[in-house]
């Protein structure tokens, strides 16, 4: 027989737990040292997430900011826009979550609703999304040109993948939230979305600013292979660290420990 492709051994055997926590546990490491590279250096990054319903997005966000600080690296997930923001600009609301120097964002989904869920569903008019897609290359460039780091994902994951992820959210007590009312619109339109897609890639894949996309088949590899693609994208070094001496513990002397028994959470478990 064949070698298998890449994707159908992810498929027929996906990563287990054990060997992903020690994968990551140095990409997570290294993530850190690029942290202070980025304080260090004024670096300011700019990470977009896009991608099927249920691709994992949320996923790969957790694993890359779980063990950084939160006042580096910021999440954000704009909700719906109010009417106010509805008569901006479009990029308006998005341009204040920029970071400052020495700071990263991670947009989990961002200016790009314009050109999938908001094109696909109706809110949006054709000469709006026409609009986006025109125009959008020349912001970017002005962003990039300004100094941003600018690195954009595509999470993918099949029709079938996908339908069986949705489903599963139905039930699962952890997994309810995830589940939105729009999910459930969207259900029926991948092939809609897959148009969509095609022609944000056509018009806003650029030199200088291009699309990754990620096999998000198997959950676990994604999220090992975006940290490391996007470690490989920067020049980081970790700044040398001073040793670390810790000086002597003080002695209690007067102090009595009072009795916390009263207002202790009871033993549950």
């Amino acid at each position: 027989m064949g070698k298998k492709s890449s994707s159908e051994t992810s498929a027929a055997a996906p990563m287990k737990r054990q060997e992903y926590e020690k994968l990551l546990k140095p990409l997570q490491g290294e993530l850190v040292a690029l942290q202070e590279w980025v304080k260090a250096s004024g670096t300011r990054l700019v990470v977009v997430f896009e991608g099927r319903d249920s691709a994992g997005k949320g996923g790969v966000i957790d694993a890359i900011t779980e063990r950084v600080s939160p006042r580096v690296f910021r999440t954000v997930a704009l909700p719906t826009p109010t009417e106010r923001e509805k008569t901006q600009l479009y990029m308006q609301r998005y341009l204040p979550h920029f970071p400052a120097a020495g700071e990263v964002t991670v947009f989990d989904r961002s200016w790009y609703n314009r050109a999938g869920v908001e094109r696909v569903m109706g809110f949006a008019t054709p000469d709006q999304v026409e609009e986006f897609l025109a125009t959008t290359p020349g912001v970017e460039r002005y962003l990039v040109e300004a100094g941003i780091v600018l690195v954009k994902y595509w999470l993918e994951v099949g029709e079938a993948e996908q339908e069986a992820r949705l489903r599963s959210r139905v039930d699962d007590p952890r997994k309810t939230w995830k589940l939105s009312d729009m999910d459930v619109q969207s259900f029926g339109k991948y092939y809609d979305y897959s148009r969509a897609r095609d022609a944000m890639f056509a018009a806003t894949h650029t030199t200088w600013a291009p699309w990754y996309v990620v096999d998000a088949t198997d959950q676990r590899r994604a999220r090992l292979n975006v940290i490391t693609h996007l470690l490989s994208l920067l020049p980081y070094s970790a700044p040398p660290r001073d040793p670390v001496v810790f000086g002597a513990r003080q002695a209690p002397g007067d102090y009595v420990e009072p009795d916390l028994v009263a207002t202790r959470v009871p033993d549950a478990y």
